[in-house]
């Protein structure tokens, strides 16, 4: 598990958010660069900067200090916060972030999710701001999406992020509890690393994150930022408790019922039609947006693609209902 350490950026300053609103921000320092070398001297992992204001207000003030905290930091830094256009993403790769995190962007705006995956690999992380009912929150929390986070995370896998972030919605890491039942969900729903981005309180709490398994998944790193601001433990100890690997939960052993290799082989062709039909999907989302760009020639290519993948598809189709009819045939 990888320790990430928070810097919000406000103004040009480092904030704290007690539960989330701008409104209720509190000054920590006015050097955002030099709390970021000081997280990366008590030995952070990564760095996680969110600028508040690009996110809630689109105002760029803290560009050129961002790019210097990159250019500064002997650590792999990650940059969130008002992310919403390819240009930005390719700007902020170029100056050296190491990976850049969308929140509300790539939520209502999957098509360029999908090629900005495709075109800076392992570089996309997604945050998704979820409510305890599992809908997304978007905006700085002040919309419901009518977006749940299975179906969300479905997609965002489908689409080749590096990793999902997960945020309660509402949650004060210094008082309230994380609800792992939304990150066992996720832990559940996909293979790509999960972060929890909410926090913890205590290192009690970090190793609770450190033990849930789910479809063979672990928590993949946590953000950390208030925790140790207040004394309530230092990143040494985090990385100690770290250390010391996930605790042992003794669990009765629930014996799975044998599947045939028929059965098996037909799941999977299921899942290769399902792959098919979202690639598929994804490049009538982009043509789409290609036509309504005016740009014919790539939009048709899409098109083209479009019906690539739905041939594979129906053919996949097709073997799936020739393999049932023969082992439903009479002998």
């Amino acid at each position: 598990m990888d320790l990430y350490a928070r810097v919000n950026i406000l103004g040009g300053r480092s904030v704290r958010l007690p539960r989330g609103s701008l409104d209720d921000a509190i000054t920590l320092d006015n050097d955002p660069v030099a709390r970021a070398k000081n997280w990366a001297a008590q030995g952070a992992d990564k760095l996680h900067i969110v600028d508040l204001d690009a996110a809630a207000y689109g105002d760029d003030r803290n560009r050129d200090l961002i790019d210097r905290l990159i250019q500064e930091v002997d650590t792999e830094v990650q940059v969130a916060g008002g992310i919403r256009s390819e240009a930005e993403v390719k700007r902020l790769l170029g100056v050296g972030a190491w990976r850049v995190v969308m929140g509300t962007a790539a939520i209502e705006n999957q098509n360029m999710l999908w090629d900005l995956c495709r075109e800076h690999p392992d570089k996309i992380v997604v945050s998704l701001d979820v409510r305890p009912n599992e809908e997304l929150a978007t905006r700085g929390w002040t919309q419901n999406s009518g977006r749940f986070l299975e179906e969300a995370l479905l997609e965002l896998e489908s689409a080749g992020i590096a990793a999902v972030m997960v945020t309660e919605a509402g949650r004060d890491a210094l008082i309230e509890p994380s609800d792992t039942r939304i990150l066992l969900d996720t832990l559940e729903s996909v293979d790509v690393p999960v972060i929890a981005s909410g926090g913890v309180r205590s290192l009690e709490d970090l190793r609770e994150l450190m033990g849930l398994e789910a479809g063979g998944n672990r928590v993949a790193g946590v953000v950390v930022g208030r925790e140790v601001t207040h004394g309530r433990f230092t990143l040494e100890e985090a990385k100690e408790v770290i250390a010391e690997g996930p605790p042992i939960v003794l669990t009765p052993k629930v014996r799975k019922p044998r599947i045939s290799p028929a059965l098996s082989a037909t799941a999977s062709a299921y899942r290769q039609l399902a792959e098919e039909l979202e690639m598929g999907a994804a490049h009538a989302r982009t043509a789409a947006t290609r036509y309504l760009d005016g740009e014919q020639a790539r939009g048709a290519a899409h098109g083209l693609g479009v019906a690539g993948h739905l041939e594979k598809a129906q053919s996949s189709l097709a073997e799936i209902a020739r393999q049932h009819s023969d082992k439903t045939k009479p002998r």
